[in-house]
């Protein structure tokens, strides 16, 4: 671009005053073909309005997460947080961003002890004493996607599946520690499965975590299993979700032919998920709904 150009990351300003020197930068990397090292495409960098939007609709998001955490409880049918979810979004000008996404039938995923996500709310599924649940959600607010989810722990659960809880959680943790400016994907990627692995845990690799902004999912897709110094190059102005699944059995999973949505672990032992978005900064990661 010439200098004197607007820039190209939509932001108003001429480019010699906004993304020229990132360009430059970038350009002086020598990227590892070998070790699946590539540049970000430019549309999944984000302007500083852009990055407005997103957190303004991850506090929507956080406050929808709270919510669940004041009404999750033995006895109560996940229809019920649905439609809690669906009317405090909307009550507030925003959207559940799941709710009729390549055909899902509802506001937000909610999904049980050995479902790995994507669970269905349903009038016949109640939430009892010892599940451990995670609820995962998607705002979308004046054009732009926040999305997290969390664990909750109903009543007095078992040490196994509170240990395998914290340690998830704990793996989220160490990838957004991780995801440093000017550092690679793969980082992260490592942060969260050696740790996992350190614990005796499996991590599940057919998903993970993606870009998230302007796009409910953009680049890059993002593993929870990995080696350092590979795959995209992490840059100031991304923001993608850091969502490690990590299984107390076998990684393997499946997906219910019946909904053709709900994904359980193949050998029916528990799972666990924490999901935060978050966006790289000059200095590290700053997390935009958690």
């Amino acid at each position: 671009m010439n200098r004197n150009d607007l820039c190209w990351c939509g932001s108003g300003k001429k480019y010699k005053k906004c993304h020229m020197e990132y360009d430059e930068r970038i350009n002086e990397i020598k990227f590892d073909f070998f070790k699946g090292q590539c540049r970000p495409p430019h549309k999944i960098i984000n302007n500083e309005a852009d990055i407005a939007g997103i957190r303004a609709a991850g506090v929507i998001n956080d406050a929808a997460l709270d919510l669940m955490a004041e009404m999750v409880r033995p006895g109560i049918d996940t229809a019920s947080l649905d439609a809690a979810v669906y009317d405090f979004l909307t009550e507030r000008g925003a959207l559940p961003a799941d709710l009729n996404f390549e055909g899902y039938p509802k506001s937000v995923c909610i999904s049980i002890n050995d479902v790995v996500c994507h669970g269905i709310p349903s009038k016949k599924t109640i939430l009892k004493e010892g599940d451990i649940v995670n609820i995962d959600m998607t705002t979308l607010y004046n054009g732009y996607y926040a999305d997290a989810s969390r664990m909750y722990m109903i009543g007095e659960v078992s040490p196994a599946a509170e240990r395998l809880v914290r340690v998830t959680r704990e793996c989220m943790e160490r990838g957004i520690a991780a995801a440093k400016p000017w550092h690679f994907l793969g980082d992260v990627s490592a942060a969260c499965g050696d740790h996992a692995h350190a614990n005796g845990y499996s991590v599940v690799t057919d998903l993970g975590g993606h870009g998230v902004g302007k796009e409910f999912h953009s680049e890059p897709f993002v593993p929870h299993v990995g080696e350092p110094g590979t795959g995209m190059l992490l840059v100031p102005g991304m923001t993608l979700t850091i969502e490690p699944m990590i299984n107390e059995g076998s990684s393997k999973v499946r997906t219910d032919t019946s909904d053709g949505w709900t994904v359980r672990t193949r050998d029916g032992k528990l799972s666990a998920q924490w999901e935060n978005t978050i966006l790289i900064t000059e200095t590290g990661a700053e997390v935009l709904s958690s």
